[in-house]
């Protein structure tokens, strides 16, 4: 089930999301807000991940993609294309497919993970986490997959890059190192980490006990102030 929290009341509501119901965490809305993407799983597809579209109040889910698991992590600026991670022949890649469904297009292919794909909001680049030196770092590449440069280069396992509405930061999620650079369990000691666009040392912002479903999708306010994020710390 997905859940929308009223900031204002401080309580949770069901979002419909239809007869699509075993919704993880991977949902994302358009950068207008009048769309949201969702990751699901059903009987029907072998209960793996696939991703459906609906609109922002909810309603009945569009299916996207025909291969699975597929994870959304993010539109394009411009509402043409969904971001997502997907595993094929045993790889995680990056993908991107039409948002209204097509042919999706595989734009990483190096052995390991690629994970956590993103667009800028200028819809000039694609942030993304991949381990392919090592340890899981921070990457970029261009829309069609060209470029691929790396961001980050330190001694953590870094998740999950989400570019700010204005363009300006980056916050991440870092696991230490003795974590197995593909994996991003629920529940160990992790920092959120902020860094310029541009580059320079990331900044802790935040220790937690947390990882997998803490920061998996874009999380910033639309002004850039603030950061969502989950906690498990208080998990005994």
């Amino acid at each position: 089930m997905l859940y929308r929290f009223d900031l204002k009341t401080n309580t949770p509501t069901l979002f419909d999301t239809g007869e699509v119901k075993r919704n993880n965490n991977d949902h994302v809305y358009s950068f207008d807000g009048k769309m949201i993407g969702i990751s699901s799983s059903s009987a029907e597809d072998g209960n793996v991940s696939m991703i459906y579209t609906l609109p922002a109040k909810g309603g009945k889910p569009i299916k996207i993609t025909r291969k699975g698991p597929s994870y959304l992590h993010g539109w394009s600026p411009d509402k043409k294309w969904l971001v997502f991670a997907g595993r094929r022949n045993d790889e995680f890649d990056v993908f991107k497919i039409p948002a209204t469904g097509g042919d999706e297009i595989q734009l990483t292919t190096t052995k390991g993970v690629d994970d956590g794909p993103e667009f800028t909001p200028d819809g000039k680049y694609i942030y993304f986490n991949s381990f392919r030196t090592g340890l899981m770092q921070i990457w970029r590449m261009k829309p069609d997959g060209s470029e691929q440069t790396q961001i980050t280069n330190d001694e953590f396992n870094n998740w999950f890059p989400h570019i700010s509405p204005n363009g300006k930061w980056i916050v991440f999620i870092s696991f230490p190192k003795d974590i197995s650079p593909g994996d991003h369990p629920f529940y160990k000691r992790v920092y959120l980490r902020l860094m310029p666009i541009g580059g320079g040392q990331p900044k802790v912002i935040a220790y937690l006990y947390g990882g997998q479903g803490t920061i998996n999708v874009p999380s910033w306010s639309p002004d850039s102030k603030k950061i969502a994020f989950v906690s498990n710390t208080e998990i005994k």
